[in-house]
């Protein structure tokens, strides 16, 4: 037993370069962020949207919510635990009045189970109020695509242990784009780019609908 705890603390340091290697990947991108916040810091108060592809391609963001300040802060390909790695570099500095939150498909797209999307999303949630306690944090729900339809199953298990979560949390909220984006239960074509995986306009109006309220209902 004593030699198994001893290997077992030997490998702790493994481990912890495993996970960081994981993120690594993606230095380059929050350079970006931080090279930008030097040029033009974000005034505090904003609204931060943050997660990946569908997050990162919103090019229109800003002009979207242009009743408030919002930050686009996506990185495409990446997982909800990345946002969380780099919260200290891309969520604590802004002190944002919000958080819009989506990522997750490339999560059960990597094998992640819905267990383990909910899990990451509540270490999120937790990570972020270090910084800012009770700061608004909403979670748009995992998008139906065209491209991985047959995540379909796993997709509404993770959003509703995410629903189930979030109900649970003061000022947690659960946005639900998923229902709207299916037509006769399945995802809607029109509603994609060429790949079937990324939204063009269409989409996006659609998520506005169900975002701008929420935003526009947390206190200024």
């Amino acid at each position: 037993m004593k030699r198994l705890i001893v290997l077992l603390f030997a490998l702790l340091p493994l481990l912890a370069q495993a996970r960081e290697n994981d993120h690594a990947q993606w230095n380059s991108a929050i350079a970006a962020f931080e090279a930008a916040d030097r040029t033009h810091a974000p005034a505090p108060g904003s609204i931060l949207f943050i997660g990946s592809s569908s997050i990162e391609h919103w090019k229109s963001l800003t002009a979207d919510f242009q009743e408030v300040r919002a930050i686009n802060r996506g990185f495409g390909g990446s997982v909800i635990s990345d946002s969380t790695f780099f919260a200290d570099r891309i969520v604590a500095p802004y002190h944002a009045r919000a958080i819009v939150m989506y990522a997750g498909d490339n999560d059960l797209q990597e094998g992640n189970s819905p267990e383990q999307v909910r899990d990451d999303f509540a270490a999120f949630v937790r990570k972020a109020r270090t910084v800012d306690p009770g700061v608004p944090i909403a979670f748009v729900a995992i998008k139906p695509s065209v491209a991985r339809a047959v995540l379909l199953p796993q997709i509404r298990q993770a959003n509703a242990l995410v629903r189930a979560y979030a109900a649970t949390q003061k000022d947690v909220t659960y946005l639900d784009v998923f229902t709207p984006m299916l037509k006769d239960g399945a995802p809607q074509p029109d509603l994609f780019g060429e790949d079937g995986l990324h939204m063009n306009r269409k989409g996006y109006l659609l998520w506005i609908n169900i975002i701008k309220p929420w935003v526009d209902a947390v206190p200024r």
